[in-house]
């Protein structure tokens, strides 16, 4: 089970919006050295929405390369079509990945039987490790833990990232699947709780601007360690407020470049960061002690 401070990476990017591969392989020697347990390729944070198909498994690509087997890598390849996502995590497999990230449709708001059957397709169609992704701030669609727990009983379903933010769902999940089933926060200014309740770690965003930090709390909360979890924690609130200060990945984006890992570029309809929240983010990134 891949469990701990599992950074959903940002896609680094020039201004023009071109992928900056050189900052990208940087970012990953980067987490590797800072402690991070696994990172997340092409997620929501990696700008899935703005890459078309050829650019999505080509940053896939490049980060299973440059993470050379040091830790895993799970790769994004969700869809609101199911055809779509097939095709994504087929190819994911192919490349290498550890397992793959698979977000519940977006937009089409399906039914739970509709869900279910969604990611049944999806794990029938490719053997590979999967891991489902509750996020219904983003998708206007909720996986109900009934649904989770049917889904769990699928060889290669292996855990959930679930990003409500209601701590509550944790134990609601937890009753209705295996002790081997991973369950993933996927809501930082939640995640010392949710990991302290039993989880099995975060798939995180703060992670990207304090990665040690991030690790280090989150396996002291996996440990029980409430004092410890609570006093590394409390540097790092402010960034998990203010990271979400506009959509994500807009302020993570700016404080990685502005600890100079990577060049100021995002893709429309995305924006770079609004300059009068600058000095939010940067107060943010003090008190976590990263600059």
């Amino acid at each position: 089970m891949i469990q701990g401070s599992i950074v959903a990476l940002v896609t680094p990017m020039f201004e023009n919006g071109d992928v900056d591969n050189d900052s990208l392989r940087k970012l990953v020697d980067y987490h590797i050295e800072q402690g991070t347990d696994a990172l997340v390729a092409v997620g929501t944070t990696g700008e899935s929405a703005t890459l078309d198909e050829d650019e999505h498994l080509d940053v896939i690509k490049f980060i299973v390369e440059a993470t050379d087997g040091r830790i895993p890598v799970i790769a994004g390849t969700g869809a609101n079509s199911t055809k779509e996502a097939i095709t994504l995590t087929e190819k994911a497999k192919e490349i290498g990945v550890d397992a793959c990230l698979i977000v519940t449709p977006y937009y089409n708001k399906p039914t739970q039987e509709g869900l279910y059957l969604h990611h049944k397709a999806i794990a029938d169609a490719v053997n590979i490790p999967q891991i489902l992704y509750n996020v219904p701030g983003r998708t206007a669609c909720d996986m109900l833990p009934e649904t989770i727990g049917r889904l769990s009983h699928i060889k290669n379903i292996v855990g959930v990232k679930e990003a409500t933010g209601q701590l509550s769902r944790y134990q609601e999940i937890r009753d209705l699947v295996g002790a081997d089933f991973a369950i993933y926060t996927g809501d930082d200014a939640t995640s010392r709780q949710f990991c302290l309740l039993g989880g099995n770690g975060s798939i995180t965003v703060t992670g990207n601007v304090a990665p040690h930090l991030v690790h280090d709390m989150i396996w002291a909360a996996m440990a029980g360690d409430k004092d410890t979890a609570l006093a590394l924690d409390s540097k790092l609130a402010a960034l998990h407020n203010h990271l979400f200060i506009q959509s994500n990945p807009i302020p993570v984006k700016w404080a990685v470049a502005e600890m100079g890992l990577m060049s100021k570029g995002i893709r429309l309809p995305l924006t770079w960061l609004s300059a009068d929240c600058f000095d939010l983010v940067r107060d943010a990134m003090h008190q976590a002690e990263v600059i």
